[in-house]
């Protein structure tokens, strides 16, 4: 599987954010002054972002890898498994929902999670996870 991120890619054909606001809610957003794990003033919860025509760059150019890799599947969906997933370099970075602590310990993910970290392991790469205040490398 290809974790790089690329800004270039085309969404998955089938996917869609749905209802999915993760990404309004667990990173942080310098330019909104945004700390992580709070909700963006802008996101309107399950429905997304009330400036959505006018959103900074910021926000326009990325897509989580759920949404540009087919690799990963359905259990991946950021609404269904509480966690958001992209790459930033040899560093695979999971946000994980902070009313879901644990779920990235279960499977399916902690297996694959331990795979990513030791295909990623040669090449200088690393899977870091980050939950609250907490930050876990495997």
């Amino acid at each position: 599987m290809d974790l790089r991120m690329d800004h270039s890619s085309k969404t998955v054909a089938g996917r869609s954010c749905g209802t999915c606001t993760l990404c309004c809610r667990l990173p942080e957003i310098d330019l909104f002054e945004k700390p992580a794990n709070v909700w963006c003033r802008h996101c309107i919860e399950e429905k997304g972002c009330s400036i959505y025509e006018h959103r900074p760059s910021v926000c326009r150019d990325f897509l989580c890898l759920w949404m540009t890799d087919e690799a990963l599947g359905e259990e991946w969906e950021p609404a269904r498994s509480h966690m958001m997933i992209y790459r930033q370099g040899p560093q695979i970075t999971l946000l994980v929902d902070p009313d879901h602590a644990d779920i990235w310990c279960s499977e399916p993910y902690h297996t694959q999670l331990q795979a990513w970290a030791s295909e990623s392991e040669p090449t200088g790469g690393y899977v870091i996870v980050f939950w609250q205040d907490d930050v876990f490398e495997i």
